[in-house]
C-alpha cells in the first residue's frame, strides 16, 4: 500500500521568500516615495500579512503573494504611486476578513478606502447570471468615473490571476480567461495600456487554444535569426541617417504579439509563412518636448528617403492624439526584398504613455494635458451612459454592457462643426452620431445634414477631416431605425432613452393580450412562465417579449405553440429533468447523482447520457467527437454542447459563467457528425472527381451537399459531410490537401 505524502512545507523560508518579494516591491516604489509614504507602505503590507496569514492560493503558496505581486503590476507596469501600492497591498482585505471599509477609512485613509470600496463591490462581478453581473459590471464603471485607479488596480490583480492561471482546473481557466478577453483586455486597451492588454490577450490564447498558442510561438522562435538579420539589414541605412539629425534615439523591430499572429493567420486563412507584417520597426526619440513634432516627422523623412511608403498606411497621432492618449507616426514602407514593413516613430514620452497609459500623464504634464483630457472626457461619457441606464430594468445593464464593449476597441474620426470646432468620434459614426454628441435634443430632431456642404441623410458615415452642419425640425422624432446605423454608445443609449416612453403603451397592450390567451390556455402567468416565453420566442426580457406581442410581431395564437412543446417535454419523464436548472453548479449536483462514484462524475458524458439527459449539439459550432467542447445550460432547450473556439464560446464563457458544465465525449456508437470544409485552388480538367473519389471511395464518407464554384482558373468548394471524429476529419483533410491543384482546405462551422 502507498502512502499519499503531504509536501512538508518549510514556513522559514517562506518567510524569507514574502520579505523578499516585499522589498523587491520597495526598490520599485523607491523613487515615488514622499515621508511616511514607506511606513504606510509597510502598515498595509503587514495588515495584509496577518489578514492572509492562514491562507493559501490553489497552487499551494502563500495568498500574500498576490497582493504583493498586483502591487509591483500597479507601480512597475502601469506607473501608479503610494496610495495604489497601499490599494493594491489590501484589496483582498475586507472580501477575506472581518476588518470594514470603515476600518480601512481610519487606519489608512479616505482615498484608500475609497478604492479598496470600490475593488469589493466588483470582485463577484462574473460570478452571478447574466443580469446580475451586467448589473455589477456597472457599478465597478461608476467607480472608474470617481477614480480610475479602481480600474487599473482591478487589471493589476485580473494580469496576475491570469499569469498565475496554471492551477486551476480547466473549466477555470477557460471562464476567466473568457471574462478576460470579453471586457479586461478591451479595458487596457482603452485606458492605453498596450503591454498589458497584449499580454491579457496572449494568455487568453494560452489556456483557451493552447496548440495554436504553443505552435505561432514554436514558429515566431524558428524563424527569429532570420527575422532578426531582415531587421538589422532593414535598419541599417535609418541609423546612419539619424546620426547625423543629433537626436539620441533607438531603434528596434519587435514581433507582433502572439494572438495578434493568431488573429491575423485566422481571418487571412493564410500560412505563417505568408504573413509578411509579423513585426514592427519603432524608431524612438530622445528629445525635449518642444521639438517633438518636428524630431518625428524629420525622422519619417528619413525613412521615406530610404523605403517608398504606402500612401494610404500613414497614420498621425501626433497632431491628433487617439482617446486614449496614445501618440506615434506609424507608416508602412517597401523594403528592398518586396515586404511591407511597418514603421512606428515615436519620442521616449510617447513610449511611455504607449505603454503605461493613463498613469504616465500624471508623471508629464499632470491632468491637465490633451490625454488627460481625452480620457477624462471618456469616462464622463461612461458615467453619462450609467445615469441613462434606467437603473431597475435587467435590459438596460445588458444592453448597456454590449454598447459599452462595442465602445472600448474603436477607433476614433476626427471632424468639425461649422464654428471650426474638433470633434473626436468613434470610427464609423454617422451624422446622427454627430447631432447627439452636441446635444440630445439636436438629435431627437435632427433630420438631415450638410457634409462640407452637400446634404446627406442622418445615416451618412462621416471621414476624418469633415465639417458637418446639423438640419433639425421639430416634427421630426426618433424611431427604433435610428439604432440600425448609430455607433457610438451616447447616441444609442439616448435614442433608446427617447423611444422607451412611446413603447410603454405597447408593452402595457402586449402584457393584457398575454395574460388573456393564457387566460384560455389555462396557464397560470407565473413568472417563471413568462421567463420561459421571453427565452421561447427569443426576446432579452419579459418587457422586449410584451412590446413585441404588443406591437404585432408575435402573435398570442403562438402562444399554443409554446404550451404544445412545454407538454412534449414534461412528458419525457424518464431523462433526466433539467428544466427547473438554471445553473452549472446544480447541474453537475445532478450528474455526480447520476454516474455516482467515479473519477469524471462531474462531466457530462456525450455519447454515454444521451439517453438520460436532453442534450443537443450546438448548431453555431457544429462540434464533432474529438473536438475541445463544453456543455452551456441553456432555459429552454436542455443543455447544449458547444466547442470551445465556437464563436459565441468567450461571450457565453464570460456572461454565463455560472451555466457552464464541463463536457468529454466518450463512445459514440458509431454516430456520425456532420462537418463542413472549404476547399480552394486552381482549377483544371478533372478537380472535382480527383476530390469526391477521395471522399466516397477512399474513405466512404456520406456527403451531405456540394457546391463548387469556378471563375477566372480559381475554384471554391463547399462539402458538408458526415465523420466520426476529429482523426477522421483530419485524415480527410490531409489527403484533400495532397490533390494536385488543392491550395487549401479548411473547417468551417
Amino acid at each position: 500500500m502507498n502512502d499519499v505524502v503531504e509536501p512538508v512545507i518549510d514556513l522559514e523560508l517562506e518567510r524569507q521568500e514574502i520579505l523578499k518579494r516585499y522589498r523587491r516591491l520597495l526598490r520599485a516604489a523607491k523613487p515615488l516615495l514622499k515621508e511616511n509614504d514607506a511606513k504606510l507602505i509597510k502598515k498595509a503590507f503587514n495588515t495584509s500579512a496577518e489578514a492572509h496569514k492562514n491562507m493559501r492560493r490553489r497552487s499551494g503558496e502563500p495568498y500574500i503573494y498576490h497582493p504583493l505581486a498586483v502591487a509591483q503590476i500597479a507601480v512597475e507596469e502601469i506607473g501608479l504611486g503610494t496610495t495604489s501600492i497601499v490599494a493594491a497591498l489590501l484589496h483582498d482585505v475586507v472580501e477575506d476578513t472581518d476588518m470594514t471599509i470603515p476600518d480601512i477609512d481610519r487606519l489608512f485613509g479616505a482615498k484608500v478606502a475609497r478604492i479598496i470600496d470600490g475593488l469589493t463591490k466588483i470582485s463577484g462581478i462574473f460570478e452571478y447570471g447574466t443580469s446580475q453581473q451586467a448589473e455589477n459590471f456597472r457599478k465597478m464603471l461608476l467607480t472608474l468615473s470617481d477614480d480610475v485607479r479602481v480600474i487599473l488596480i482591478k487589471l493589476a490583480d485580473r494580469l496576475h490571476n491570469m499569469r498565475t492561471l496554471d492551477s486551476m482546473p480547466r473549466d477555470k481557466q477557460l471562464k476567466i480567461a473568457s471574462e478576460t478577453i470579453y471586457i479586461y483586455a478591451p479595458l487596457a486597451h482603452r485606458l492605453g495600456l498596450y503591454a498589458i492588454k497584449s499580454e491579457l490577450e496572449d494568455l487568453y490564447l494560452k489556456y483557451v487554444e493552447p496548440e495554436a498558442y504553443k505552435d505561432v510561438a514554436r514558429k515566431l522562435r524558428e524563424t527569429k535569426a532570420g527575422r532578426d538579420r531582415f531587421i538589422s539589414k532593414f535598419i541599417e541605412p535609418i541609423e546612419e541617417s539619424l546620426q547625423s539629425t543629433g537626436y539620441k534615439y533607438v531603434v528596434r523591430g519587435r514581433p507582433k504579439s502572439i494572438y495578434s499572429i493568431w488573429n491575423k493567420l485566422s481571418k487571412s486563412k493564410k500560412p505563417f509563412e505568408e504573413i509578411y507584417d509579423l513585426f514592427a520597426v519603432r524608431i524612438i526619440l530622445d528629445v525635449p518636448p518642444q521639438q517633438e513634432k518636428a524630431a518625428c516627422w524629420r525622422a519619417y523623412s528619413i525613412v521615406t528617403d530610404h523605403y517608398k511608403p504606402n500612401p494610404d498606411r500613414l497614420k498621425d497621432w501626433i497632431s491628433t492624439p487617439r482617446a486614449n492618449g496614445y501618440e506615434s507616426l506609424h507608416t508602412t514602407v517597401m523594403s528592398k526584398t518586396g515586404q511591407w514593413v511597418e514603421v512606428q516613430i515615436r519620442t521616449e514620452r510617447m513610449n511611455e504613455i504607449a505603454e503605461k497609459g493613463y498613469a504616465a500623464h500624471w508623471k508629464y504634464k499632470g491632468n491637465d494635458t490633451q490625454t488627460g483630457r481625452g480620457i477624462d472626457l471618456w469616462i464622463s461619457q461612461v458615467r453619462d451612459m450609467i445615469e441613462t441606464t434606467e437603473k431597475g430594468e435587467k435590459a438596460g445593464a445588458i444592453e448597456f454592457l454590449d454598447d459599452f464593449r462595442s465602445n472600448l476597441y474603436s477607433e476614433e474620426v476626427f471632424v468639425f462643426t461649422p464654428k471650426g470646432d474638433l470633434k473626436v468620434l468613434q470610427r464609423g459614426a454617422t451624422a446622427l452620431d454627430f447631432a447627439f454628441d452636441i446635444h440630445t435634443q439636436i438629435g431627437a430632431k435632427c433630420m438631415a445634414a450638410k457634409v462640407n456642404n452637400v446634404l446627406v441623410p442622418l445615416s451618412h458615415v462621416l471621414q476624418n477631416g469633415d465639417q458637418v452642419e446639423v438640419i433639425t425640425s421639430n416634427k421630426q422624432k426618433p424611431n427604433e431605425d435610428w439604432l440600425r446605423f448609430v455607433v457610438t454608445s451616447k447616441a444609442r443609449t439616448k435614442i433608446k432613452d427617447l423611444i422607451k416612453e412611446e413603447n410603454k403603451r405597447y408593452v402595457t397592450d402586449g402584457r393584457d393580450m398575454v395574460a388573456k390567451k393564457l387566460k384560455t390556455l389555462r396557464l397560470d402567468m407565473t413568472n417563471e412562465l413568462l421567463n420561459q416565453l421571453r427565452a421561447f420566442f427569443g426576446s432579452k426580457t419579459t418587457a422586449d417579449f410584451f412590446y413585441r406581442v404588443g406591437k404585432g410581431h408575435i402573435e398570442t395564437k403562438e402562444i399554443v405553440r409554446f404550451k404544445s412543446e412545454k407538454e412534449a417535454k414534461e412528458n419525457r419523464q424518464h431523462k433526466l429533468n433539467t428544466d427547473n436548472i438554471a445553473d452549472g453548479k446544480s447541474f453537475t449536483k445532478e450528474l455526480k447523482k447520476m454516474h455516482g462514484d467515479r473519477a469524471d462524475a462531474d462531466m457530462l458524458l456525450i455519447g454515454e447520457d444521451m439517453d438520460k439527459i436532453d442534450y443537443t449539439l450546438s448548431k453555431c459550432c457544429n462540434p464533432i467527437s474529438g473536438d475541445d467542447v463544453f456543455g452551456f445550460v441553456t432555459i429552454n432547450d436542455g443543455i447544449k454542447i458547444h466547442r470551445v473556439s465556437c464563436p459565441n464560446a468567450v461571450e457565453l464563457m464570460s456572461n454565463h459563467g455560472n451555466r457552464i458544465i464541463k463536457a468529454k465525449w466518450t463512445s459514440q456508437r458509431d454516430l456520425a457528425f456532420l462537418a463542413g470544409l472549404r476547399i480552394t485552388g486552381t482549377d483544371r480538367v478533372g478537380l472535382v472527381n480527383d476530390v469526391t473519389r477521395i471522399i466516397s471511395n477512399e474513405l466512404s464518407i456520406n456527403m451531405r451537399s456540394v457546391t463548387i464554384d469556378s471563375k477566372d482558373g480559381i475554384f471554391e468548394g463547399k462539402i458538408k459531410l458526415y465523420v466520426h471524429d476529429t482523426a477522421h476529419l483530419e485524415t480527410l483533410m490531409k489527403k484533400l490537401d495532397n490533390v494536385d491543384g488543392v491550395y487549401e482546405v479548411v473547417r468551417f462551422d
